[in-house]
């Protein structure tokens, strides 16, 4: 396997192929949505995973990364720095740093920045040629401005209105944490 060509940008650097990468969080390139974090994805733009899904989101306390739903697919959350809220099932759940949320597929699911200061997850998850989604009308997840008030199985539905995304530099190391 080749390495892969790394790439310089406004935010930070990218792998531009789909070959084998070393990058700090703190050089990597990162992106970000107002109310909704700031995060990297270990893998090229132009050749993602057909397979895994891995990166790290940085979140304020109270802060979403995106709406409370379920997949067709396995997601793991391990909290590296801070704390955070894990809504899972309809059930509130705290989570500090080294704590992992484990979601087979079908869990109703969502993180949310929570304690002083902000929280750092590893997110990771399974990737299949179709994969499916729904958003569910969540009274709990509502109560911290992450659910849909009408269930959808479309993404385009449950973001509508949603700023874009946009490069951002990396949060990395967070404040406090070094």
């Amino acid at each position: 396997m080749h390495e892969a060509k790394i790439e310089s940008t406004d935010a930070g650097r990218l792998p531009k192929d789909d070959g084998w990468f070393i990058l700090n969080l703190d050089e990597i390139g990162w992106r970000s949505i107002p109310g909704n974090g700031t995060w990297c994805i270990f893998e090229s733009p132009d050749a993602p995973s057909q397979t895994l899904g891995i990166g790290v989101h940085v979140l304020a306390p109270g802060e979403p990364p995106c709406m409370y739903h379920r997949e067709s697919e396995q997601e793991g959350f391990l909290v590296i720095a801070g704390e955070c809220l894990a809504i899972v099932e309809g059930q509130e759940r705290h989570m500090r740093t080294w704590d992992y949320l484990h979601c087979p597929p079908e869990t109703d699911h969502i993180t949310i920045g929570a304690g002083d200061g902000p929280c750092a997850i590893l997110m990771v998850g399974t990737r299949t040629p179709h994969p499916t989604q729904h958003y569910p009308a969540d009274p709990v997840a509502a109560a911290h401005g992450a659910a849909v008030s009408v269930p959808t199985d479309h993404p385009d539905e449950a973001y509508a209105g949603r700023p874009p995304s946009e490069p951002a530099r990396s949060p990395w190391p967070l404040s406090g944490q070094a």
